[in-house]
C-alpha cells in the first residue's frame, strides 16, 4: 500500500491539521521507511509545532479551511461555524480572577510553584500540620492556594481566548460550558484547537463546549514565551499601586 495516503488518512482520523504534499513526501521518502507509528508521531509533532499562517506549504495544507468572513462582526447576533475549523491559540485570559490574582497566578507558574508535584507536597503538607522546606512561606502557599482551582482550569473558571485561523483572522473565544483541558498553565500559546462544525457564535465571539471543539495540544515555544513575559508585565502594569500587600 502507497505510504502517502495511508500516513494521511492516519493524520486526519486523529483530528489534526491537514498535512500538506511536501510534509508527507518528506516523512515517507527515506528507505526503507520508517513504520507508520513512527511517521504518525513525526507528523503530528510537526503539525503542532506549526504555524496555520505559513502558507509555503512546507508543513501544514495550506488549503486548510479558515472561519467565515463575517465571524468578527459584533452586529451580527447569531452565527455558526460552518465547516471543521482549524486554529491556534494567540492569547488566553481567566476571566473569572482579578487582574491581581491573575499576576500572582503566572508569577507562582514563573518561579514553578504550580508543577503538580510541588503543589501536592505543599497542600499535603499544610493540611497535615507538617512544615518542611516548600512550605516555610505562608504567604506563598496562600497565593497559590487563592483561587487556585480556578486559575489553574478548576470547575468553576471561565476563560476568553483569542484563536486565529490559517489566513490569520483572529477572534474572540469563551467557554460556554468548561472545558477541563483550557487553563492557564495548561493551554500553551500556539496550541492547536479543532471547531467543529455548528459551533455557536455570538457577536463576534465564538462559544466553546466540549462538545464542539476538540483541544489537539501543540505549542509554538518562542510564542509562548514571548507571551509569559509580555502578559505578565502587562498585567503587573495595570495592576499597579492597586495590587494588595
Amino acid at each position: 500500500m502507497d505510504l502517502i495516503p495511508q500516513l494521511r488518512r492516519a493524520i486526519l482520523a486523529q483530528s489534526l491539521p491537514p498535512p500538506s504534499q511536501t510534509l508527507l513526501t518528506t516523512l515517507t521518502s527515506r528507505s526503507p521507511p520508517p513504520p507508520i507509528p513512527s511517521l504518525l508521531a513525526t507528523a503530528k509533532a510537526r503539525l503542532l509545532a506549526s504555524d496555520l499562517t505559513n502558507t509555503s506549504g512546507t508543513v501544514v495544507d495550506p488549503s486548510l479551511p479558515v472561519f467565515p468572513p463575517n465571524i468578527d462582526l459584533a452586529t451580527v447576533q447569531e452565527s455558526t461555524i460552518s465547516q471543521n475549523t482549524h486554529v491556534q491559540v494567540l492569547d488566553i485570559e481567566n476571566l473569572s480572577l482579578s487582574r491581581w490574582e491573575q499576576v500572582e497566578e503566572l508569577e507562582a507558574i514563573e518561579r514553578g510553584e504550580r508543577t503538580r508535584g510541588r503543589q501536592v507536597i505543599r497542600v499535603t503538607d499544610e493540611e497535615n500540620g507538617e512544615v518542611d522546606g516548600l512550605s516555610s512561606t505562608a504567604g506563598q502557599t496562600q497565593a497559590s492556594r487563592a483561587g487556585g482551582a480556578a486559575a489553574s482550569g478548576g470547575a468553576n473558571a471561565v476563560h476568553r481566548l483569542v484563536l486565529q485561523d490559517g489566513r490569520g483572522k483572529k477572534v474572540f473565544a469563551v467557554e460556554l460550558k468548561r472545558i477541563s483541558g483550557i487553563g492557564i498553565g495548561k493551554t500553551h500559546i500556539g496550541e492547536k484547537i479543532l471547531l467543529r462544525a455548528g459551533a455557536a457564535v455570538a457577536r463576534g465571539t465564538v462559544l466553546l463546549t466540549p462538545e464542539n471543539c476538540t483541544l489537539l495540544g501543540g505549542k509554538i515555544e518562542a510564542w509562548h514565551e514571548a507571551w509569559m513575559e509580555g502578559r505578565l508585565a502587562r498585567l503587573r502594569e495595570s495592576v499597579g499601586a492597586d495590587r494588595p500587600q
